[in-house]
């Protein structure tokens, strides 16, 4: 399997408002970056299009480092919430309903084909894919004010 690197982020102004979201794949020293931006949406759901848009891309099954600053997303997934939240009918434990079931089986689905590793990295503290990723989503969500 090819191992590739993926660094996500989302942002929004206002939320909700007008979004972006940004990505970056690298792998074997090739970097792809990818953008976009709704509208109106909220920055969450900016960060989880990151990663699903990231994930989509790529056109085999690989062995992933995904990298974000969305604490929301990084736990949701590697500590099996969404799933949970899946099996019980898009709810959370607390019986309330879990937010953005759309993306969410979107993105569990792009999951299943990858071997994910999960990495969560402190936002805005100079990571410099990340710095570039924020931009990224900053200007996309630019387009829409």
């Amino acid at each position: 399997m090819k191992q590739v690197n993926v660094y996500t982020d989302g942002a929004c102004s206002g939320n909700p408002g007008p979004g972006g979201w940004g990505a970056i794949l690298e792998y074997k020293g090739t970097r792809k970056e990818l953008s976009g931006g709704e509208a109106q949406t909220t920055n969450n759901r900016m960060e989880m299009t990151a990663v699903l848009r990231a994930l989509e891309a790529l056109k085999e099954p690989c062995r992933v480092v995904l990298c974000s600053d969305s604490k929301y997303v990084i736990d949701a997934l590697s500590k099996g919430w969404a799933k949970k939240w899946r099996a019980n009918g898009w709810k959370r434990g607390d019986k309330k309903p879990a937010l953005n079931p759309d993306l969410w089986e979107q993105l569990l689905n792009a999951c299943e084909r990858h071997e994910i590793e999960y990495q969560w990295i402190k936002g805005h503290a100079g990571h410099p894919e990340n710095e570039r990723c924020d931009e990224l989503a900053v200007e996309q969500a630019a387009r829409f004010r």
